[in-house]
């Protein structure tokens, strides 16, 4: 939900002409380089050595983000194929109605 909650602001910002600022730890003021996978959140180097964090599951935000856009991507074609299904359904019923 993070991820995509980056994501949208991302998008909405490079929609409206914005420049993409890099988001950074607001305790750190560092890149966030790193993805904690218990916590859900992206962190940066410092926060990643720190006792809450130390014994985590961490991917790099990149393999992080192809990660989840695959599990979004897997789940928006289940909600489609859903989608169709209940379409189908609304037509045959209309069609019975009919």
């Amino acid at each position: 939900a993070r991820v995509l909650e980056v994501a949208k602001r991302l998008s909405l910002q490079v929609a409206r002409g914005e420049t993409v600022e890099e988001e950074g730890c607001e305790r750190h003021r560092e890149p966030l380089k790193v993805f904690c996978k218990d916590d859900e959140a992206f962190i940066c180097m410092v926060c990643r050595e720190s006792r809450a964090h130390r014994s985590h599951t961490m991917l790099p935000v990149q393999d992080a983000v192809q990660e989840y856009k695959g599990q979004i991507q897997t789940h928006l074609q289940a909600l489609k194929q859903d989608r169709d299904k209940l379409l189908g359904f609304r037509e045959l019923e209309m069609r019975r109605s009919w």
